[in-house]
Order: structure tokens, then sequence, then C-alpha cells
């Protein structure tokens, strides 16, 4: 006769879900402007190519995107040459830059989207998250640049003693095969001790408050609003390609795909969640090195070996 027993199996408990704090799917005929802002060009920074226009030919919604869950945003950079802003500066192209001030911030949770990008060489889309005061004392968190080499994409923080070319930057290269051109989800997950990105659901860069306090203040406890746009040529591409002409960071053949409407960055949605109390992923801080890990500052070099094969296709 067989005595009974009883075995006890552990089980982990339920994860709370998270809280939607802002969800935009793009599903409507026209941009919600009760959750996003258009930006018309005021200062021009870092040497961009292109002025910001409320115009549909650069901010569109559109529902016939391969690959989209219904309808999406699109940014297309367009080729307007002597193009006059309302203060009388000249730009040879125009493009679309959108974002959540005043009618939209958040204080840590992750913050996403579901984005395609087109290839060219100086082409420069982002989605990212600034600080409402000045920059870059209240930080800036770049959740996905691309400078129109396909092969990969970066992240970035940027914030007092670390900004501009010396902003701490990660660049992530997409595996088997894939690039920014397919559909993909790039991720932050802020939390007070840290910042861990992602692509894809898959942890690409981890930095840790100690990390950025070794070049400068934490400037990541503050609310933030959201960024998307597109812009085109300047400082990043021009470090990254070096190109110098027919403009700075852009060559010839980017801008024939722009001449024939091929520079458009789409977005599938955009969302944010707050993580649920006490989500043990928001306790452990470790440091995850990434792909790649540098200053802009020494971005150059760094980047010269890496990308000159290519560039030299373009």
């Amino acid at each position: 006769m067989l005595a009974a027993a009883t075995v006890f199996i552990p089980f982990a408990p339920a994860a709370p879900a998270s809280r939607t704090l802002f969800f935009d799917d793009f599903a409507g005929n026209a941009l919600d402007r009760s959750k996003w802002n258009v930006v018309v060009t005021g200062i021009t920074v870092n040497d961009e190519q292109q002025a910001y226009v409320d115009s549909p030919d650069t901010i569109a919604i559109v529902h016939d995107a391969d690959g989209s869950s219904g309808g999406a945003l699109a940014i297309t950079t367009r080729s307007r040459r002597g193009f006059r802003t309302p203060d009388g500066r000249t730009f040879d192209f125009v493009s679309g830059r959108i974002n959540t001030r005043g009618k939209f911030d958040f204080t840590y949770g992750t913050a996403a989207a579901r984005v395609k990008l087109s290839a060219g060489a100086g082409l420069w889309p982002a989605f990212w998250v600034l600080g409402n005061g000045p920059w870059p004392d209240t930080g800036e968190i770049d959740v996905m640049e691309n400078v129109g080499d396909p092969s990969w994409t970066n992240s970035a923080l940027h914030g007092p003693g670390y900004s501009g070319d010396k902003g701490l930057v990660a660049r992530q290269h997409f595996p088997d095969g894939g690039n920014a051109t397919g559909w993909h989800v790039y991720a932050v997950d802020w939390a007070p001790g840290e910042l861990v990105f992602t692509v894809d659901g898959h942890e690409r860069w981890r930095v840790s408050r100690a990390t950025v306090e070794s070049r400068g203040r934490w400037a990541f406890e503050n609310p933030k609003f959201m960024i998307v746009n597109q812009a085109i040529g300047g400082v990043y591409p021009h470090a990254v390609n070096g190109v110098e002409r027919p403009y700075s960071g852009v060559p010839q053949s980017t801008v024939a795909a722009i001449e024939a409407g091929k520079a458009v960055m789409l977005v599938d949605w955009v969302r944010v969640t707050a993580a649920p109390m006490g989500d043990p992923a928001r306790v452990a801080v470790r440091e995850y090195p990434g792909d790649m890990f540098y200053s802009r500052a020494e971005s150059r070099a760094a980047f010269k070996k890496d990308v000159e094969q290519v560039f030299a296709r373009h």
C-alpha cells in the first residue's frame, strides 16, 4: 500500500498589468491634435537642412502602409528648393515634427513606438523624450535615432555635462539580416535608477544612474514629453558619413530619393505604460554595455571603420 504524498509546486504570482498612460494608433483620418502638436520651424539646430512645416505633404495619416496594424503616421521629407520660412530663412527641404508638449508628459514608465524607416544616408528620423525645461538641464532620452544606414539604430542620453557630441550613445545592430526598413518596436523602460532600451522586446542597452553621474548630473527624475520627427543632414549624419556635398551629411543619392517621395518615416503606434509597483525589473541594476558605447565626441573614430564599407555603396 502506497502512502499518499502531497507535492507542493511553487507558483510565481501573476505579474500585475501595466497601466496605459498614452496610446495613439493613428487610426483616424487625420493627426489627433488633442494628443499632438505640429512643430513649425523656429530656431534650427545641429546644422539640419530642413524646415519643419504643418502640411499634409509632410505629416499625414495613411491606411495603406504594408504591415501596419491599421492606420499609420507618415512623416515624409520633401524637396522644396528655396522654401522660405516666416522669418525669412531659406531651406531646400521640408519635413515633419510632432510632440506632446503641454498635452502629455510622464515621469517613469515604458515609452514605445512601432516604426518603419527609409534608407538613405543623411535622413535623421527619431523617437525621443525631452524634459520640459532648459536643454540639456532637464534631460533628453533618445529612444531611437538613425542617420540613414539601415543596418543599425542608436539610443542616447543627454544632460548637463554629457550633451551634444558628448552625449552617451549606444548603437544596436539588427540580428538575422534584419534592418531598419522593416517594422520594429523601439522602447525605453525608464525607472528611478536606470534606463533600459529595447528593440523588439530584446534588451540592447542598460544605463545606470552611476554611469550617467560619472559624466554629469542625473537628469531623469522630472516630467518629459515625446517627440517624433524626421530631420535631414546636419552634424550627426555628417559625423557618420563625412558627406559635404550637395548638403552637409546628405549625398546626391538621398536627394534623389527625397525627390522621388521615398524618404518616409512610418509610425504604427506610440504607447506609454506605467510599470506596476514592486516590479522586480525596477529593482535590480546592472551594467549592460550594448553593441557599442561611446560619446559623440568619440564617434567619428569609433564609426569610421564600421561605416566606411556601408557608405562606399552610396
